[in-house]
């Protein structure tokens, strides 16, 4: 690309204003960066910008612009690998100013402009990962964003001023109807606020949806009459996109009040499209994002992708959580957290729900780590491998909760608490 050309890909310094989102990247060049930048704008956007003997030019309106580039670090070595030969390898953060007219308010056409065959095949590029994607108040406008959000939650649910404490049914696949709706009575009349199928139980041959949801709803009530308490249970309708809706209207049709979609699985575009028509919350788990997220240099931010939820319409964002287990830094946990309740314009808070192998010791540390009660967890046998059951396991998350509000450590209460000090010594020697 010649200097003249480079010139119609840039606008460095300057602002664009409300017509443009800005996409932030993580970006490995042999090149000049801000040459590597203009040859992304010129990938993403208008690769041919006149016609054959046309006086024209498309760059003004329709082209993505590079209106910021720092240089981080410079080795002779690529990160990762050398997908483009060079003496020397320039680590740059670039800001490409993207025309919302050329994808409009539409999330797939969006991810193809800031996440495309522009972005990850552009020949100047070596490694390339999407960091940001900020989007103007006027672009936000069109979308819906959560129908409950955090507050619906809370009002619906009626929990105020402390976390939600969601439960997975363990065994988390292979129980038939019947016992599985027995285990979700139990952890429910122990304080769990919501019990929910696992990721990979749907509609399956051996525990059909309505079927189970004859029989959960059934003890979901019950346990509601017992307690004094709303319950909720969160039933996984993952399927074919055609599939999605007509599970949904089963699912609120039978009484029930929460559906949950592994996200990705389905696409943002079927998960905005249920989140339109729903009647009851939307919970989104997190299956197929770790695959774009994990890399260092390459893919996209985790913290992106829980903002594209949101966007799309998810009531409730199911992530990767502070555990050992899950390998997420706890400073991306926090950021996942923080994208569910920062000020987005008209696109509402949802509420985060950070897991992986948590349990009632968990609880302290997610509290001081996201300073907020406006969370959920959601332990699987930190309550279903309780060794007094799943109602022991629940009520063991409440006492731990109390303890926190009381300003004692767990140990302390624990010394009058049965469920809680049992879970101090079944899953309180065992690292995270």
């Amino acid at each position: 690309m010649n200097k003249e050309d480079m010139n119609g890909f840039l606008a460095l310094g300057k602002d664009l204003g409300q017509e443009y989102a800005l996409f932030t990247y993580l970006i490995e060049t042999p090149i000049d960066p801000v040459t590597a930048g203009a040859h992304l704008c010129q990938e993403q956007s208008t690769a041919q910008w006149h016609r054959v003997g046309v006086e024209e030019d498309f760059r003004e309106k329709y082209g993505a612009k590079v209106v910021s580039c720092k240089t981080l670090e410079v080795n002779s070595k690529p990160k990762i690998q050398a997908f483009v030969e060079g003496e020397k390898y320039t680590i740059a953060e670039i800001k490409i100013a993207h025309p919302t007219i050329n994808f409009g308010p539409k999330i797939p056409n969006l991810i193809t402009a800031a996440a495309g065959e522009g972005a990850f095949h552009c020949p100047a590029v070596n490694t390339i990962k999407l960091v940001n994607v900020e989007l103007p108040e006027k672009y936000l406008r069109a979308f819906e964003g959560p129908k409950f959000g955090l507050k619906g939650l809370r009002r619906v649910m009626k929990v105020k001023d402390r976390p939600f404490f969601f439960g997975v049914v363990k065994p988390n696949i292979g129980l038939p109807p019947k016992p599985f709706a027995e285990l979700a009575y139990q952890a429910w009349k122990g304080g769990l606020d919501a019990c929910k199928d696992d990721e990979l139980l749907s509609d399956v041959e051996y525990s059909p949806l309505k079927k189970r949801l004859e029989l959960v709803l059934e003890k979901m009530f019950k346990a509601e009459q017992e307690t004094g308490e709303k319950k909720m249970f969160v039933a996984n309708i993952t399927d074919e996109v055609d599939r999605v809706l007509e599970l949904h209207d089963l699912v609120a049709g039978m009484g029930g009040n929460a559906v949950m979609v592994n996200a990705f699985p389905v696409g943002l575009s079927g998960v905005r499209m249920l989140a339109k028509k729903t009647k009851i919350p939307v919970v989104a788990h997190f299956d197929f994002i770790a695959p774009f997220t994990r890399m260092p240099y390459f893919g996209v931010k985790s913290e992106l992708i829980t903002r594209l939820q949101r966007l799309a319409g998810c009531d409730a964002i199911i992530m990767p959580g502070l555990g050992k287990r899950m390998l997420v830094a706890e400073e991306e946990v926090k950021e996942n957290v923080k994208a569910c309740l920062y000020d987005m314009k008209n696109i509402q808070p949802c509420l985060p729900v950070p897991g992986g192998s948590d349990w009632a010791g968990s609880l302290p540390k997610m509290h001081e780590a996201f300073q907020t009660v406006d969370f959920g967890m959601v332990p699987g046998r930190g309550v279903f491998g309780h060794p007094l059951g799943p109602e022991g396991g629940a009520r063991s998350l409440r006492e731990a909760w109390e303890a926190l509000e009381k300003g004692v450590s767990l140990e302390k209460h624990a010394e009058t608490h049965e469920a809680l000090r049992t879970a101090i010594e079944c899953f309180g020697k065992k690292k995270e």
